[in-house]
C-alpha cells in the first residue's frame, strides 16, 4: 500500500473520529506530496522521493517549531509538537545515535578519508543510506568528530 493510500485510509477515519488537528496535518502531508508528482510530471511519486517530500515537512516543522520556543510562543511550540506527532506515524523509524555512527564509521573506511577536508565524500555516500530515517545535522555532527 503506497503512503497516499494510507494517507487517505487515515483521513476518512480522522474525519470519522472529528479530529481536525490530525485531518489538517494529513491534508498537508497528502497536499504536498501531490504537489511534488506534479512538479516532477509524474502520476505516483516512488517510495523514495515520498521519502523525500515527509522529510522535508518533518523538517520545516521542526525548525518553526525551534523558532517559536525561542521566541516564548507555547500555544504554537505546543500545536507544532502534535504536528510532528503526525507526520512522525508516517515517517521511517528514526535510527539512534548509535547505529548512525556505526554507519558513519562505515562510510569513513568506505571512501578512504582521513581529514575534514574529505567531509564531502563522506556526506555523499552516507546520506543515500541514513535519508529520512536521521537528522541531517547530526549525521554531520558525527561525521565531523569522527574525522576530528
Amino acid at each position: 500500500m503506497s503512503l497516499l493510500e494510507i494517507l487517505n485510509n487515515d483521513m476518512k477515519q480522522a474525519m470519522r473520529n472529528k479530529e481536525k488537528d490530525k485531518l489538517s496535518v494529513i491534508r498537508m502531508i497528502k497536499a504536498s506530496i501531490q504537489n511534488e508528482a506534479i512538479k516532477l510530471g509524474k502520476q505516483e511519486l516512488s517510495e523514495e522521493e515520498e521519502l523525500t517530500v515527509l522529510s522535508r515537512e518533518m523538517k520545516q516543522r521542526k525548525d518553526s517549531l525551534h523558532e517559536f520556543d525561542k521566541a516564548g510562543r507555547e500555544d504554537l511550540v505546543e500545536k507544532l509538537q502534535q504536528e510532528i506527532a503526525v507526520v512522525e506515524l508516517y515517517a521511517p523509524k528514526q535510527l539512534s545515535e548509535e547505529e548512525i555512527a556505526h554507519i558513519v564509521k562505515e562510510a569513513i573506511v568506505e571512501v578512504g578519508a582521513t581529514t575534514k577536508a574529505d567531509m564531502g565524500k563522506v556526506m555523499s555516500a552516507l546520506m543515500p543510506r541514513v535519508k529520512g530515517k536521521a537528522d541531517g545535522s547530526l549525521v554531520n555532527k558525527l561525521v565531523q568528530q569522527h574525522l576530528s
